[in-house]
């Protein structure tokens, strides 16, 4: 929706002093955004002529963390008057002296607000030409809320603010969401007229609307029955709530799209997570980052992954991933650890208890179980033998590995790099390989074995290793 001639306010300069932390309020993150990031994402789909994020504690860092997800916005700073009025007060600063559009005002703590809330709210304010329209919702206990105060005939009145209320007022149910859309115009002159008589001893810009009202302009209240939408978090306890219900309607609206989770309760996704349809998601599974599933692939049970690429009928299986490639028709897992920067081939295999990190696996090769291989190449169609390490540090400085294709390596290998073993070649159990294999060689490490006669009677009497032997060879004689 492309919306001409609108500006939009997200105040974010309070200190959310009850989240109890040294990160700023805005800052804590759910579902893979910080709670800024998703009102500048909903802003952004707007398509707002102008978005200005309003800020003061920690402005450096919030500030930058703006900057870098939507550069174009506006970010105004909030002096040292209290206040959310004055915050918007000094957004509108920030805007062209004579711009006269549509200001929608919300916050940068309400992260399920969406786009269509919004834009019905201004699909209202201006089919009425309201000079303010606030959004409202009903809530079972509004402690802590602004009060909507309402006409006889259900016309808005004013808000009252929870400390500036009197008893019978405190009972009443409907309450400010904090979101709001004003004519720009006439916000500026309310905003000029209002001042900070109340028992907190800031500029509300609640009391913009009164004062509007006031002035005979036209003012609405518009209730949403959905209070998640505009849940605001001030406590951990209020991140931890909003984050589940965030997680429980990104699921919901996977499985809608066609993917099969098979317990929302314990999957998380982040919102920039992308599944295609026929993907499997398996209980106690995470999807965090810009992490992306093929149709028809299956992860989980207990999967971690962070920024990971799994291809089409991809598998993986109780395992941590972080910043790889999975190929279509690949297996991972259990228990593997995938590091950056590693990329399994089409029909490839990381099998139980193997980590990887910085390696390519060709289409078809496998690494069934037990082994490292870090700073590495495998060709195609390659077998790596189970507790294989690629020894790719000599203390100083990391080293890299070639394995060709259709290479069979023994078991119980240590490739000590840098190293190169051409295609078609094969490596005897137990090897240490510090030279190049020549393709079709078998590498292998020639040490006789010596059995010591006697040995356990010798040196180790009385044990119980030392009886069964006796009794052993007594079986033999």
């Amino acid at each position: 929706m492309s919306q001409q001639h609108l500006a939009v306010v997200i105040l974010a300069a309070g200190q959310g002093t009850r989240m109890k932390s040294s990160t700023p309020k805005v800052m804590h993150e759910i579902a893979g955004l910080p709670l800024i990031g998703h009102a500048l994402a909903t802003a952004q789909a707007l398509d707002a002529e102008y978005v200005i994020p309003v800020i003061r504690h920690e402005k450096e860092l919030i500030g930058e963390y703006i900057s870098g997800f939507y550069p174009s916005a506006l970010i105004a700073e909030q002096d040292a008057v209290p206040g959310t009025g004055r915050a918007v007060e000094c957004a509108l600063a920030a805007l062209p002296a004579d711009f006269d559009g549509a200001i929608v005002v919300t916050s940068g703590d309400v992260p399920l607000l969406n786009v269509a809330t919004i834009e019905a709210m201004l699909s209202a304010h201006r089919a009425g030409d309201f000079a303010a329209t606030v959004l409202t919702t009903f809530l079972d206990d509004p402690t802590g809320y602004g009060r909507i105060l309402r006409s006889n005939d259900g016309e808005f009145i004013e808000i009252v603010e929870q400390r500036d209320a009197k008893p019978a007022q405190l009972e009443i149910d409907e309450v400010n969401a904090g979101v709001y859309v004003f004519d720009a115009k006439k916000l500026r002159g309310a905003l000029a007229k209002i001042g900070s008589h109340n028992a907190q001893g800031e500029k509300y810009l609640t009391d913009a609307a009164s004062e509007l009202l006031a002035e005979g302009e036209k003012v609405q209240a518009i209730a949403v029955e959905d209070f998640w939408l505009v849940a605001g978090i001030n406590d951990r306890v209020q991140l931890s709530e909003v984050a589940k219900e965030l997680n429980f309607r990104i699921c919901e609206a996977w499985q809608k799209a066609g993917v099969s989770i098979q317990d929302p309760a314990t999957t998380w996704i982040d919102v920039t997570v992308q599944i295609g349809e026929d993907a499997s998601i398996l209980a106690g599974t995470q999807l965090k980052g810009s992490t992306i599933i093929g149709q028809h692939a299956t992860v989980g049970p207990e999967v971690f992954a962070v920024d990971m690429l799994i291809g089409a009928g991809a598998s993986i299986v109780k395992s941590h991933a972080t910043g790889s490639t999975i190929g279509a028709g690949a297996t991972v897992g259990p228990f593997a650890f995938i590091r950056p920067a590693t990329n399994l081939g089409s029909d490839g295999k990381i099998g139980a208890f193997v980590e990887t990190k910085n390696a390519i696996i060709g289409a078809g090769s496998k690494v069934p179980h037990l082994s490292y291989v870090g700073d590495a190449e495998i060709g195609t169609d390659s077998n790596i033998g189970a507790g294989t390490i690629f020894a790719n540090y000599d203390g100083v400085n990391k080293h890299r590995s070639q394995i060709g294709s259709q290479v069979r390596t023994g078991s119980h290998n240590v490739f000590v790099a840098p190293i190169k073993i051409e295609d078609g070649a094969y490596t005897a159990a137990g090897t240490v390989v510090r030279k190049d294999v020549a393709a079709g060689d078998l590498a292998m490490n020639i040490a006789p074995q010596r059995n010591l006669a006697g040995w356990v009677l010798a040196n180790r009497p009385g044990t119980k290793a030392a009886e069964a032997a006796t009794a052993a060879q007594q079986a033999k004689s």
